[in-house]
Protein backbone atom coordinates (compact mmCIF):
# COMPACT_ATOMS: atom_id res chain seq x y z
CA UNK A 1 0.00 0.00 0.00
CA UNK A 2 1.42 3.53 -1.16
CA UNK A 3 2.41 5.94 1.89
CA UNK A 4 1.23 9.44 1.00
CA UNK A 5 3.11 11.97 2.72
CA UNK A 6 2.75 13.57 5.63
CA UNK A 7 1.34 17.30 5.63
CA UNK A 8 3.38 19.94 7.40
CA UNK A 9 3.83 23.59 7.62
CA UNK A 10 6.37 25.57 7.10
CA UNK A 11 6.82 28.63 8.61
CA UNK A 12 8.20 31.75 7.16
CA UNK A 13 8.82 35.72 8.17
CA UNK A 14 8.36 38.03 5.74
CA UNK A 15 7.45 41.86 5.83
CA UNK A 16 5.14 43.33 4.24
CA UNK A 17 4.27 46.96 2.66
CA UNK A 18 2.22 49.49 4.20
CA UNK A 19 -0.10 48.89 2.15
CA UNK A 20 -0.23 45.33 2.86
CA UNK A 21 -0.29 45.91 6.31
CA UNK A 22 -2.65 47.34 6.28
CA UNK A 23 -4.59 45.25 3.86
CA UNK A 24 -4.07 42.60 6.21
CA UNK A 25 -4.78 44.36 9.69
CA UNK A 26 -8.50 44.95 7.96
CA UNK A 27 -8.60 41.19 7.18
CA UNK A 28 -7.88 40.45 11.08
CA UNK A 29 -10.30 42.58 11.80
CA UNK A 30 -13.06 41.36 9.85
CA UNK A 31 -12.13 37.90 10.67
CA UNK A 32 -12.71 38.54 14.18
CA UNK A 33 -15.95 40.00 13.55
CA UNK A 34 -17.39 37.49 11.84
CA UNK A 35 -15.86 34.91 13.95
CA UNK A 36 -17.91 36.70 17.23
CA UNK A 37 -20.45 37.48 15.39
CA UNK A 38 -21.45 33.57 14.00
CA UNK A 39 -20.85 32.57 17.24
CA UNK A 40 -23.22 34.68 18.89
CA UNK A 41 -25.98 33.91 16.48
CA UNK A 42 -25.50 30.00 17.10
CA UNK A 43 -25.66 30.61 20.84
CA UNK A 44 -28.49 32.42 20.43
CA UNK A 45 -29.67 29.50 18.54
CA UNK A 46 -29.28 27.43 21.15
CA UNK A 47 -30.88 29.47 23.85
CA UNK A 48 -33.58 28.84 21.61
CA UNK A 49 -33.47 25.26 20.96
CA UNK A 50 -32.59 25.74 17.25
CA UNK A 51 -29.76 24.31 15.13
CA UNK A 52 -26.94 26.20 13.64
CA UNK A 53 -23.84 24.80 11.41
CA UNK A 54 -21.41 26.12 8.96
CA UNK A 55 -23.94 26.33 6.33
CA UNK A 56 -26.39 28.01 8.43
CA UNK A 57 -23.63 30.82 9.45
CA UNK A 58 -21.90 30.44 5.63
CA UNK A 59 -25.70 31.73 4.46
CA UNK A 60 -25.37 34.21 7.19
CA UNK A 61 -22.30 35.95 5.89
CA UNK A 62 -23.78 36.50 2.65
CA UNK A 63 -26.60 38.23 4.34
CA UNK A 64 -24.42 40.49 6.52
CA UNK A 65 -22.29 41.41 3.77
CA UNK A 66 -25.33 43.08 2.43
CA UNK A 67 -26.28 45.19 5.02
CA UNK A 68 -24.98 49.34 5.23
CA UNK A 69 -23.89 48.18 8.76
CA UNK A 70 -21.31 45.50 7.77
CA UNK A 71 -20.60 45.95 4.14
CA UNK A 72 -16.99 46.31 5.25
CA UNK A 73 -16.72 42.87 5.10
CA UNK A 74 -16.49 42.84 1.33
CA UNK A 75 -13.25 45.03 1.04
CA UNK A 76 -11.24 41.74 2.18
CA UNK A 77 -11.26 38.42 0.56
CA UNK A 78 -13.83 36.27 1.25
CA UNK A 79 -11.73 33.71 1.72
CA UNK A 80 -10.73 33.73 5.33
CA UNK A 81 -14.12 34.69 6.33
CA UNK A 82 -15.69 31.33 5.16
CA UNK A 83 -12.04 29.71 6.90
CA UNK A 84 -13.12 31.12 10.08
CA UNK A 85 -16.29 29.74 10.04
CA UNK A 86 -14.82 26.26 9.26
CA UNK A 87 -12.67 27.25 12.79
CA UNK A 88 -15.87 27.72 14.26
CA UNK A 89 -17.49 24.53 13.41
CA UNK A 90 -14.29 22.59 14.35
CA UNK A 91 -14.78 24.35 18.04
CA UNK A 92 -17.95 23.08 18.26
CA UNK A 93 -17.12 19.59 17.23
CA UNK A 94 -14.64 19.64 19.62
CA UNK A 95 -16.70 20.70 22.41
CA UNK A 96 -19.40 18.46 21.76
CA UNK A 97 -16.63 15.46 22.04
CA UNK A 98 -15.76 17.00 25.09
CA UNK A 99 -12.07 17.70 24.03
CA UNK A 100 -12.86 21.49 24.55
CA UNK A 101 -14.02 23.92 26.70
CA UNK A 102 -17.16 26.21 24.80
CA UNK A 103 -15.73 29.17 22.25
CA UNK A 104 -14.84 31.74 23.56
CA UNK A 105 -15.35 35.56 21.69
CA UNK A 106 -11.95 36.80 20.08
CA UNK A 107 -11.01 39.93 21.46
CA UNK A 108 -9.20 42.43 19.67
CA UNK A 109 -6.36 42.72 22.38
CA UNK A 110 -5.58 39.34 23.57
CA UNK A 111 -6.38 37.11 20.33
CA UNK A 112 -4.50 36.00 17.95
CA UNK A 113 -4.25 37.80 14.91
CA UNK A 114 -4.57 36.13 11.87
CA UNK A 115 -6.05 34.90 8.89
CA UNK A 116 -6.24 31.74 6.71
CA UNK A 117 -6.33 31.43 2.89
CA UNK A 118 -7.19 28.23 0.74
CA UNK A 119 -5.72 27.85 -2.69
CA UNK A 120 -8.42 30.08 -4.28
CA UNK A 121 -6.87 32.93 -2.22
CA UNK A 122 -3.21 32.53 -2.93
CA UNK A 123 -1.05 32.04 -5.89
CA UNK A 124 2.70 31.01 -5.45
CA UNK A 125 4.26 31.54 -8.84
CA UNK A 126 8.01 31.78 -9.58
CA UNK A 127 9.36 31.20 -5.55
CA UNK A 128 6.40 34.76 -5.00
CA UNK A 129 3.61 34.46 -2.90
CA UNK A 130 0.41 36.74 -3.16
CA UNK A 131 -2.44 37.07 -1.38
CA UNK A 132 -6.16 37.52 -2.78
CA UNK A 133 -6.67 41.45 -2.88
CA UNK A 134 -3.30 42.01 -3.11
CA UNK A 135 -1.37 43.40 -6.07
CA UNK A 136 2.09 42.74 -5.14
CA UNK A 137 3.73 39.46 -3.43
CA UNK A 138 4.95 39.55 0.08
CA UNK A 139 8.39 39.85 0.69
CA UNK A 140 9.08 36.52 2.61
CA UNK A 141 12.73 35.96 4.09
CA UNK A 142 12.98 32.12 2.67
CA UNK A 143 14.68 30.16 5.33
CA UNK A 144 14.84 27.17 3.86
CA UNK A 145 13.12 26.27 0.65
CA UNK A 146 9.90 24.17 0.39
CA UNK A 147 9.34 20.56 -0.99
CA UNK A 148 10.45 20.34 -4.65
CA UNK A 149 6.99 20.23 -6.40
CA UNK A 150 5.18 21.43 -2.99
CA UNK A 151 1.48 22.31 -3.88
CA UNK A 152 -0.05 24.02 -0.13
CA UNK A 153 -3.11 23.63 0.47
CA UNK A 154 -3.45 26.73 2.87
CA UNK A 155 -1.44 29.85 3.49
CA UNK A 156 -2.09 31.22 7.30
CA UNK A 157 -0.59 34.80 7.75
CA UNK A 158 -0.23 36.24 10.97
CA UNK A 159 1.13 38.77 13.46
CA UNK A 160 2.40 38.01 16.87
CA UNK A 161 2.03 40.44 19.92
CA UNK A 162 6.13 41.55 18.88
CA UNK A 163 4.83 42.81 16.20
CA UNK A 164 6.62 40.22 13.28
CA UNK A 165 4.88 38.99 10.44
CA UNK A 166 5.08 35.48 9.93
CA UNK A 167 3.14 33.68 7.09
CA UNK A 168 2.22 29.82 7.36
CA UNK A 169 2.51 27.12 4.30
CA UNK A 170 0.93 23.75 4.60
CA UNK A 171 2.04 21.00 2.11
CA UNK A 172 2.33 17.83 1.97
CA UNK A 173 6.75 16.91 2.70
CA UNK A 174 7.97 13.76 1.01
CA UNK A 175 10.93 13.93 3.80
CA UNK A 176 8.53 12.88 6.59
CA UNK A 177 8.18 9.41 6.14
CA UNK A 178 8.36 6.38 9.30
CA UNK A 179 12.28 5.76 9.95
CA UNK A 180 13.96 2.10 10.14
CA UNK A 181 12.42 0.02 12.84
CA UNK A 182 15.01 -0.35 15.80
CA UNK A 183 15.14 -1.69 18.97
CA UNK A 184 15.97 0.97 20.89
CA UNK A 185 13.47 2.50 23.82
CA UNK A 186 13.99 4.88 26.55
CA UNK A 187 12.30 6.56 29.63
CA UNK A 188 11.96 10.01 30.02
CA UNK A 189 11.57 12.14 33.25
CA UNK A 190 11.55 15.64 32.97
CA UNK A 191 12.29 18.27 35.71
CA UNK A 192 13.33 21.78 36.78
CA UNK A 193 16.60 20.92 38.38
CA UNK A 194 17.44 18.89 34.70
CA UNK A 195 15.06 19.92 31.89
CA UNK A 196 15.16 15.87 30.79
CA UNK A 197 16.61 12.51 32.68
CA UNK A 198 16.75 9.86 29.95
CA UNK A 199 16.69 6.29 31.48
CA UNK A 200 19.97 5.50 29.62
CA UNK A 201 21.48 7.96 33.00
CA UNK A 202 21.98 11.24 30.46
CA UNK A 203 21.03 14.28 31.95
CA UNK A 204 20.18 17.50 29.82
CA UNK A 205 20.53 21.04 31.63
CA UNK A 206 17.65 23.40 32.09
CA UNK A 207 18.61 26.63 30.38
CA UNK A 208 15.88 28.29 32.23
CA UNK A 209 15.37 30.99 29.26
CA UNK A 210 13.31 32.96 31.26
CA UNK A 211 15.63 33.50 33.95
CA UNK A 212 18.22 35.03 32.33
CA UNK A 213 15.84 37.68 30.90
CA UNK A 214 14.02 38.26 34.11
CA UNK A 215 15.53 41.20 34.91
CA UNK A 216 15.54 43.15 31.45
CA UNK A 217 11.23 42.26 31.69
CA UNK A 218 10.74 43.10 34.88
CA UNK A 219 12.38 46.69 33.94
CA UNK A 220 10.26 46.78 30.84
CA UNK A 221 7.20 45.84 32.35
CA UNK A 222 7.85 48.28 35.12
CA UNK A 223 7.73 50.75 32.00
CA UNK A 224 4.52 49.84 30.99
CA UNK A 225 2.76 50.07 34.21
CA UNK A 226 3.79 53.68 34.56
CA UNK A 227 2.55 54.32 31.00
CA UNK A 228 -1.15 55.76 31.33
CA UNK A 229 -4.10 53.72 30.72
CA UNK A 230 -5.60 53.58 27.14
CA UNK A 231 -4.40 53.71 23.72
CA UNK A 232 -1.67 56.00 23.44
CA UNK A 233 1.65 55.93 21.42
CA UNK A 234 3.58 55.29 24.65
CA UNK A 235 2.07 52.62 26.18
CA UNK A 236 2.00 50.53 22.65
CA UNK A 237 5.40 51.25 22.37
CA UNK A 238 6.19 49.88 26.04
CA UNK A 239 3.50 47.05 25.25
CA UNK A 240 5.41 46.25 22.33
CA UNK A 241 8.62 46.13 24.35
CA UNK A 242 7.71 43.61 27.00
CA UNK A 243 6.20 41.74 24.20
CA UNK A 244 9.62 40.85 22.41
CA UNK A 245 11.36 40.00 24.98
CA UNK A 246 8.65 37.48 25.70
CA UNK A 247 9.27 36.31 22.19
CA UNK A 248 12.91 36.39 21.94
CA UNK A 249 12.52 33.82 25.48
CA UNK A 250 9.56 31.44 23.65
CA UNK A 251 11.81 31.13 20.77
CA UNK A 252 14.98 30.30 22.46
CA UNK A 253 12.70 27.52 24.07
CA UNK A 254 11.04 26.05 20.96
CA UNK A 255 14.39 25.88 19.32
CA UNK A 256 15.35 23.53 21.96
CA UNK A 257 12.64 21.39 22.10
CA UNK A 258 12.92 20.86 18.30
CA UNK A 259 16.01 19.72 18.88
CA UNK A 260 15.46 17.45 21.68
CA UNK A 261 12.55 15.89 20.19
CA UNK A 262 13.68 15.10 17.04
CA UNK A 263 16.64 13.42 18.65
CA UNK A 264 15.16 11.39 20.68
CA UNK A 265 12.17 10.29 18.40
CA UNK A 266 15.05 9.78 15.59
CA UNK A 267 17.17 7.57 18.33
CA UNK A 268 14.37 5.47 19.87
CA UNK A 269 11.64 3.39 18.91
CA UNK A 270 9.35 3.58 22.14
CA UNK A 271 9.44 6.83 24.37
CA UNK A 272 8.24 6.62 28.12
CA UNK A 273 7.26 9.72 29.67
CA UNK A 274 4.50 10.43 32.47
CA UNK A 275 1.11 11.66 32.21
CA UNK A 276 1.79 14.77 33.90
CA UNK A 277 -1.12 17.33 34.24
CA UNK A 278 0.72 20.31 33.96
CA UNK A 279 -2.14 22.91 33.82
CA UNK A 280 -2.81 21.55 37.29
CA UNK A 281 0.80 21.55 38.47
CA UNK A 282 0.77 25.54 37.36
CA UNK A 283 -1.48 26.25 40.12
CA UNK A 284 1.30 25.69 42.66
CA UNK A 285 2.46 29.82 42.84
CA UNK A 286 5.40 28.31 44.21
CA UNK A 287 6.47 26.59 40.83
CA UNK A 288 4.24 27.91 38.35
CA UNK A 289 6.78 30.02 37.04
CA UNK A 290 9.86 27.36 36.43
CA UNK A 291 7.26 25.12 35.38
CA UNK A 292 6.29 27.38 32.67
CA UNK A 293 10.03 28.12 31.75
CA UNK A 294 10.24 24.36 31.07
CA UNK A 295 7.91 23.80 28.47
CA UNK A 296 6.75 20.10 29.53
CA UNK A 297 3.33 20.64 27.76
CA UNK A 298 5.26 22.00 24.65
CA UNK A 299 7.95 19.41 25.10
CA UNK A 300 5.60 16.47 24.72
CA UNK A 301 3.42 17.74 22.11
CA UNK A 302 6.43 18.21 19.70
CA UNK A 303 7.46 14.48 21.03
CA UNK A 304 3.60 12.87 20.03
CA UNK A 305 3.29 14.29 16.37
CA UNK A 306 6.99 14.32 15.41
CA UNK A 307 6.74 10.33 16.70
CA UNK A 308 3.75 10.14 14.34
CA UNK A 309 5.25 11.46 11.81
CA UNK A 310 8.26 8.89 11.94
CA UNK A 311 6.50 5.73 12.66
CA UNK A 312 7.36 6.17 16.58
CA UNK A 313 5.80 4.85 19.78
CA UNK A 314 4.87 7.68 22.57
CA UNK A 315 3.61 5.88 25.81
CA UNK A 316 2.54 7.71 28.48
CA UNK A 317 2.74 6.34 31.98
CA UNK A 318 0.05 7.14 34.71
CA UNK A 319 0.87 9.76 37.04
CA UNK A 320 0.19 8.29 40.27
CA UNK A 321 2.79 5.42 39.10
CA UNK A 322 5.60 5.80 41.97
CA UNK A 323 8.52 6.12 39.71
CA UNK A 324 10.14 8.35 42.13
CA UNK A 325 9.65 6.00 45.64
CA UNK A 326 10.32 2.93 43.50
CA UNK A 327 13.89 0.51 43.19
CA UNK A 328 14.57 -0.05 39.75
CA UNK A 329 16.54 -3.18 40.82
CA UNK A 330 14.47 -4.32 43.43
CA UNK A 331 10.96 -3.26 43.21
CA UNK A 332 10.37 -2.15 46.96
CA UNK A 333 8.43 1.37 47.29
CA UNK A 334 9.72 3.89 50.11
CA UNK A 335 6.88 5.43 51.46
CA UNK A 336 8.21 9.31 51.04
CA UNK A 337 10.16 11.02 48.81
CA UNK A 338 10.61 14.63 49.92
CA UNK A 339 11.46 17.27 47.03
CA UNK A 340 14.76 17.80 48.73
CA UNK A 341 16.12 14.44 48.44
CA UNK A 342 17.78 13.87 44.66
CA UNK A 343 19.57 10.70 45.53
CA UNK A 344 18.97 7.47 47.84
CA UNK A 345 19.69 4.46 49.02
CA UNK A 346 17.06 1.08 48.88
CA UNK A 347 16.66 0.00 51.97
CA UNK A 348 15.98 -3.71 50.40
CA UNK A 349 18.43 -4.08 48.40
CA UNK A 350 21.67 -1.23 49.13
CA UNK A 351 21.95 0.18 45.50
CA UNK A 352 22.31 4.01 45.53
CA UNK A 353 19.92 5.74 43.19
CA UNK A 354 20.09 9.35 41.32
CA UNK A 355 16.33 10.04 41.90
CA UNK A 356 15.93 11.14 38.40
CA UNK A 357 18.06 8.03 36.78
CA UNK A 358 15.88 5.91 38.97
CA UNK A 359 12.16 7.59 37.71
CA UNK A 360 13.17 7.34 34.10
CA UNK A 361 14.16 3.74 34.53
CA UNK A 362 10.74 2.73 36.23
CA UNK A 363 9.26 5.21 33.52
CA UNK A 364 10.60 2.79 31.13
CA UNK A 365 10.15 -0.38 32.81
CA UNK A 366 6.17 0.65 32.97
CA UNK A 367 6.15 1.55 29.58
CA UNK A 368 7.48 -1.40 27.90
CA UNK A 369 5.45 -4.17 30.54
CA UNK A 370 2.29 -2.27 29.85
CA UNK A 371 2.79 -2.54 25.54
CA UNK A 372 2.00 -6.57 26.79
CA UNK A 373 -0.33 -5.77 29.42
CA UNK A 374 -1.79 -2.75 28.78
CA UNK A 375 -2.26 -1.87 32.34
CA UNK A 376 -1.13 1.67 34.26
CA UNK A 377 -0.97 3.96 31.16
CA UNK A 378 -2.32 6.14 28.27
CA UNK A 379 -2.21 6.39 25.27
CA UNK A 380 -1.03 9.34 22.98
CA UNK A 381 -3.64 11.97 23.88
CA UNK A 382 -7.00 12.44 22.28
CA UNK A 383 -7.28 16.17 23.46
CA UNK A 384 -6.32 19.29 22.06
CA UNK A 385 -3.31 21.28 23.77
CA UNK A 386 -3.00 18.16 26.02
CA UNK A 387 -6.11 19.12 28.10
CA UNK A 388 -8.54 17.01 30.02
CA UNK A 389 -11.74 16.85 28.85
CA UNK A 390 -14.24 18.57 30.75
CA UNK A 391 -18.13 18.62 31.22
CA UNK A 392 -19.07 22.31 30.38
CA UNK A 393 -22.29 24.20 30.62
CA UNK A 394 -25.08 24.92 28.64
CA UNK A 395 -25.88 21.12 28.51
CA UNK A 396 -24.77 18.71 25.80
CA UNK A 397 -27.49 19.50 22.90
CA UNK A 398 -25.42 21.08 18.80
CA UNK A 399 -27.10 24.54 17.89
Amino acid sequence: MAVHPAKRAFKYRFYPSDTQAAELARTFGCVRKVYNLALAARTEAWAQQERVNYNATSTMLTAWKKTEELAFLNEVSSVPLQQTLRHLQSAFTHFFAKRAKYPRFKSRKTSRKSAEYTTSGFRIRDGRLTLAKMTDPLDIVWSRPLPEGAKPSTVTVSQDPAGRWFVSILCEDPAVKPLPATDAAVGIDVGLDHLLTLSTGEKIANPRHERRDRARLAKAQRELSRKAKGEGANRRKARRKVARIHARIADRRRDLLHQLTTRLVRDNQTLVIEDLTVRNMVKNHTLARAIADAGWREFRSMLEYKAAWYGREVIAVDRYFPSTRLCSVCGSVRERMPLSVRAWTCGNCGIAHDRDVNAAKNLLAAGLAATVCGAGVRSQRSSPGGQSATKQKPPRREP
